[in-house]
This record gives C-alpha cells, sequence and structure tokens, in this order.
C-alpha cells in the first residue's frame, strides 16, 4: 500500500487565560491509500483536534501534512476538493429537505448541474434516503441524519473522508447499519479517518489504530499487531491496559 496522508511532527497549541494548552505534541503517522485509519482515545486526548486539522478547519501551530507527497498548504483550493469531512456535530441546513441538503454540497463544491443531480441520485439510493429526500431535517432520526452528513461529504467524490465520531448517541443497530456504510467507502477504494471513542467501532471497521493520549501518539499498528504484541484478546483490554502504563509513568 502507499501512503496517501503524512502528518510530520504536527503540533496545536491554544492560548487559554490560564496560559497555553498543548493539544497536539509532535504528532507524526502516516495514512495509506484505501484504508480505514482509526484515531482513537479518552475525551482531550486530541482526536478531533488532529482532524480538524487534516479537514483545514484549523491551522497547525507547527508542522507539516503532505497528501500525495505535496504540502496541502501549496494548493489548498485543489486538497480541499479531494477531501469530505462528516463533523461531529450535526451541521445540516434546517431549512432543506435531504435532496436540496445534497444540491446544495454539490453548487457549494462548484459541480456541474448534470453532475450534481446524478452524484445525488447515486447517494440516495446508496445511504437508502430515497424514501426521504423530500422529508426536511427535522423530521428524520438520528440515524438518518447521520446517513446523511456522510452522504454529503461524499457529493464530490473525494479521495479521503473524515467521520468524526459518526455514529455517537446512536442505537446500536444504527450504528451497525452505518458500520455497513464506512465499510461499503473501503471497497470503493476511498481512505476513511475514522475519529470515535467506540473500541467495538474501531476493532471491527479499522486496518490500523492510532491511539493518542494527550496530545501524543501511544501507538500506531493493526489490530492483528496489536493483539500479538499486548497479548490480549480484545482492543479494549489493550487500550486500558497502554492509558494504565501512561499514566504509572506520570
Amino acid at each position: 500500500m502507499e501512503s496517501i496522508l503524512d502528518i510530520q511532527q504536527v503540533s496545536k497549541q491554544y492560548k487559554t487565560n490560564t496560559g497555553l494548552i498543548k493539544a497536539l505534541n509532535n504528532v507524526s503517522l502516516t495514512v495509506m491509500r484505501g484504508e480505514v485509519f482509526g484515531l482513537l482515545g479518552i475525551n482531550g486526548a486530541g482526536k478531533t483536534t488532529l482532524s480538524s486539522i487534516i479537514a483545514t478547519l484549523h491551522p497547525a501551530t507547527s508542522g507539516t501534512i503532505l497528501f500525495n507527497g505535496k504540502n496541502i498548504y501549496d494548493d489548498i483550493i485543489s486538497y480541499r476538493r479531494q477531501l469530505g469531512y462528516c463533523p461531529q456535530q450535526q451541521n445540516l441546513d434546517e431549512y432543506l429537505n435531504v435532496y436540496q441538503n445534497l444540491v446544495f454540497a454539490g453548487r457549494y463544491q462548484l459541480l456541474p448541474k448534470p453532475i450534481i443531480k446524478q452524484r445525488v441520485e447515486l447517494l440516495l439510493t446508496q445511504f437508502n434516503l430515497t424514501r426521504y429526500a423530500y422529508n426536511k431535517v427535522h423530521e428524520l432520526s438520528g440515524g438518518t441524519k447521520q446517513r446523511l452528513l456522510i452522504a454529503r461529504a461524499l457529493i464530490h467524490e473525494p479521495k479521503i473522508v473524515i467521520l468524526d465520531e459518526p455514529t455517537v448517541g446512536l442505537d446500536p443497530d444504527i450504528r451497525r447499519s452505518l458500520w455497513d456504510h464506512i465499510l461499503q467507502l473501503k471497497q470503493q477504494g476511498i481512505t476513511v479517518i475514522l475519529t470515535t471513542h467506540y473500541l467495538d467501532e474501531a476493532e471491527v471497521l479499522s486496518d490500523r489504530i492510532c491511539i493518542l493520549n494527550q496530545g501524543t501518539v501511544l501507538t500506531i499498528q493493526s489490530i492483528k499487531e496489536l493483539k500479538e504484541t499486548h497479548e490480549r484478546a480484545s482492543l479494549e483490554e489493550i487500550f486500558l491496559q497502554l492509558l494504565a502504563q501512561e499514566r504509572a509513568r506520570e
């Protein structure tokens, strides 16, 4: 597999009334083309900060991000055209119906009208949204809204999709159905960066796992490698073991 995204010594600091907070500290990792790359960590570990920097929502304080070997800030518009982003907080337009939300996203991406129509119809079918096409957002269930968010992120056929806590707060059966959609993205050759605190979700979906703690990388390995290295049967046991080791060092 070849790399599609290289994060090199990325740090992020925030100024507060009490001083500087280091959200990320020299994070380096490589995301491979076509994989599901899981970002794990407890609240405040830096998962959402890192995904928002990759999505160019916030600049890094220092460090470099390469997309296909080129600095993303050398041509940020071209990079953004290859990127889909599904945020943690639902931000669909409540005044538009499902169809209109997707059309608006296509126009935002400057797609030609015939392509927009084609993409919208395809995504409505792919994400089982056809029956809801003319429903307003407030009429949708949480799981349906989440499918729409992912569909919207795919309107322009991006190479990378960032899913930030895509199943948080959903019922178990709805979470499982969304897992199928995420695995389908991988089958289509789309690279997925998955931020989650559900360890079972990460274990099922991810090709490799990056565990963050207090803004630093604890480990980056496949599930198989993690289980063999730590001699544990589940990702949850490994995760808790690594956190306990870190706390013992503090």
